[in-house]
C-alpha cells in the first residue's frame, strides 16, 4: 500500500567514478556534486508536495550530509541496514522504500543503478538522474526540477500517466534458466571475461540488442543508432549483427561510433533489424552476455539465448512532461499568498 506523499532517493556513491574513464575522456562525478545533487532534489520534491523523503545510505555519507539542517516542513529518514558497496545496495534500498509505500523513486547513477533497482521493482516510478559514464537511460536534467517532477507523482498530486512512460526492457532467457534484463542494450561478446568494468571492445562485440538505438548518446546505443535510431517512444528494438572490422577483402560496411565519451571507434557491421516488440532473437554461444555494460552470464559453446525488447521497464516519469502537466493543473500556484522559502517573508500575488 503506497504511503501518500513518501519519496525515494537512492544514491551510488561510485557512479561515474569507474576505470572506464581512465581509457577515455569522461569526466567524473565527485561526492560533492552527488551531495549538492541530493539537496536540490530534497528541495524540489518538498516544494512539490511530498511529506517524507527515504534516503539511501552510503559510506561516504553523502545523503546524510546532504540533508544535515535542512529546514523544510518534510520528513526526512535514511535507511538502515548493512553496506556491500556494490550494485545490491541499491536493490536493497529499493526493496526498503517498495516495502515503506514509496510513490517514486529518484535515482543517481548510471543505466546500471536504474537496471539494478528494475530488476527487484520491475513496475517502480523512477526518476533517474544521470551521474555514470556512458548513460543513456538516466536524465541530464537540474536536479531541483528532478525533485520537483518525482514529488508531483510521489505525493499523488499528478497521475504518473501524465508524468511519463513505461519504459522498454530487453529480457533474457538462457537455456539452463537463468534470466536477466537490459533496460537498454544486451550484448554477445566473445573472449571476454565476467567482471571486467572497461566499455565494449568493437573487436569483440558478436551480437547487439537494443531496447534504444540513440544516436545521440555513447556507448552501444549509437551502434544502432546511427544506423537505425529507435527511441523511448518507438515500440520496436534493434539487432546489430556485427564483426571484427572488415578488411579490403571482405565484405560488410564499417562504423564510426562513440563508444565511451571522447572515444571514436570502428565497428564492423554485417547487418542491422528492426526487431518487433516481443519478437524472440535467439544467441548462440560460446560467449559472454553483457547488459547495460555489465559482463553477467557465460554461454558455453552452442548454448542459447532468447531475448525479445518488451515494453515492461520501469514507469519512468520524465521531468519537462511532468512540470507541462503540473502547470496545466496549476499545481504550483496559491492564489492567496507566495511564500519565499528562503526568507520566510510572503508576497500577495494577486
Amino acid at each position: 500500500m503506497q504511503a501518500q506523499g513518501t519519496l525515494g532517493l537512492i544514491v551510488n556513491p561510485h557512479s561515474g567514478r569507474d576505470t572506464r574513464r581512465l581509457f577515455a575522456r569522461a569526466g567524473t562525478s565527485t561526492i560533492e556534486d552527488k551531495r549538492n545533487q541530493v539537496t536540490r532534489i530534497v528541495v524540489g520534491a518538498a516544494a512539490a508536495g511530498v511529506r517524507r523523503i527515504l534516503l539511501s545510505r552510503d559510506a561516504f555519507r553523502i545523503t546524510a550530509q546532504a540533508t544535515d539542517g535542512l529546514a523544510l516542513d518534510v520528513g526526512i529518514e535514511i535507511l538502515e541496514g548493512p553496506l556491500t558497496g556494490r550494485g545490491r545496495d541499491s536493490q536493497t534500498a529499493a526493496l526498503a522504500m517498495h516495502e515503506a509505500g514509496c510513490g517514486a523513486i529518484v535515482a543517481l547513477g548510471g543505466d546500471g543503478t536504474s537496471r539494478a533497482i528494475a530488476q527487484v521493482w520491475p513496475d517502480v516510478a523512477l526518476l533517474p538522474l544521470s551521474t555514470g559514464t556512458n548513460n543513456v537511460f538516466p536524465f541530464h536534467v537540474e536536479a531541483t526540477i528532478a525533485g520537483a517532477a518525482a514529488g508531483l507523482v510521489a505525493s499523488g498530486r499528478l497521475a504518473r500517466d501524465r508524468a511519463g512512460r513505461r519504459a522498454k526492457r530487453v529480457r533474457v532467457r538462457c537455456e539452463d534458466g537463468r534470466e536477466s534484463i537490459a533496460l537498454i542494450d544486451a550484448a554477445l561478446l566473445v573472449d571476454d571475461h565476467p567482471g571486467s568494468l572497461l566499455q565494449a571492445d568493437p573487436q569483440k562485440l558478436s551480437r547487439i540488442l537494443l531496447a534504444r538505438a540513440e544516436p545521440a548518446s555513447v556507448g552501444l546505443s549509437p551502434v544502432g543508432g546511427l544506423l537505425l535510431p529507435c527511441g523511448a517512444e518507438d515500440d520496436f528494438g534493434v539487432e546489430v549483427r556485427t564483426r571484427p572490422e572488415p578488411r579490403p577483402e571482405t565484405s560488410g560496411k564499417s562504423l564510426r561510433a562513440p563508444i565511451s565519451p571522447g572515444l571514436y571507434q570502428t565497428v564492423g557491421i554485417d547487418a542491422v533489424e528492426r526487431i518487433e516488440l516481443g519478437a524472440s532473437v535467439v544467441w548462440t554461444g560460446p560467449g559472454l552476455l553483457a547488459f547495460d555494460g555489465d559482463r553477467e552470464i557465460v554461454l558455453a559453446p552452442g548454448e542459447r539465448a532468447t531475448l525479445e525488447v518488451v515494453r515492461e521497464g520501469p514507469f519512468v516519469i520524465e521531468p519537462e512532461r511532468a512540470l507541462r502537466a503540473a502547470a496545466e493543473q496549476g499545481l504550483f500556484v496559491d492564489l492567496g499568498h507566495w511564500h519565499d522559502q528562503r526568507t520566510g517573508s510572503g508576497t500577495s500575488c494577486c
